[in-house]
């Protein structure tokens, strides 16, 4: 099994959510949370930040934890053929932006990040992330827990 730690920004203002397009190497199209894998030695709580501003533009500061996800991606629905299971464990950070210009990612996975209504996020096909995150930021559960967010359809992995 392959494990993946990685910090993801719920940045949610005045009924909307900033959202980054995920574009494949094969030119899969995905709607998902500014966000990715924590680096050797990082903090979480760094990567976020760090996140936000390779994948939007964007400057931001974290304004709380939401919560922690774990889930196991099985082998057959990765998008790598042969590789094993995954899981992923997520950090979500309720997040603000305080500048910056939204922008593409240069040289990079995220072709575009936009301010999407919240009411529209379930038109989109987009990451299982989306859900998880705006579920935490919408429930603030004590336990930091979310559970489990069905996958198919316009929701992916």
């Amino acid at each position: 099994m392959d494990r993946r730690l990685a910090a993801y920004a719920v940045c949610i203002e005045n009924g909307r959510v900033l959202l980054a397009l995920a574009v494949s190497p094969d030119g899969d199209r995905t709607w998902t949370l500014p966000g990715g894998g924590v680096e050797h030695a990082e903090d979480p709580f760094d990567t976020v930040i760090r996140e936000v501003a390779e994948e939007t533009g964007s400057e931001a500061v974290v304004e709380r934890l939401l919560g922690v996800d774990s889930r196991v991606i099985p082998a057959g629905e990765r998008r790598l053929p042969g590789a094993p299971e995954l899981q992923n464990v997520g950090v979500f950070y309720g997040v603000r932006v305080t500048g910056g210009t939204l922008r593409p990612e240069p040289n990079g996975d995220t072709a575009a990040s936009v301010w999407t209504p919240v009411a529209e996020v379930a038109r989109l096909r987009r990451s299982s992330l989306v859900d998880i995150g705006l579920d935490l930021a919408r429930t603030l559960p004590p336990s930091g827990h979310v559970g489990p967010v069905p996958v198919g359809g316009l929701v992916q992995h």
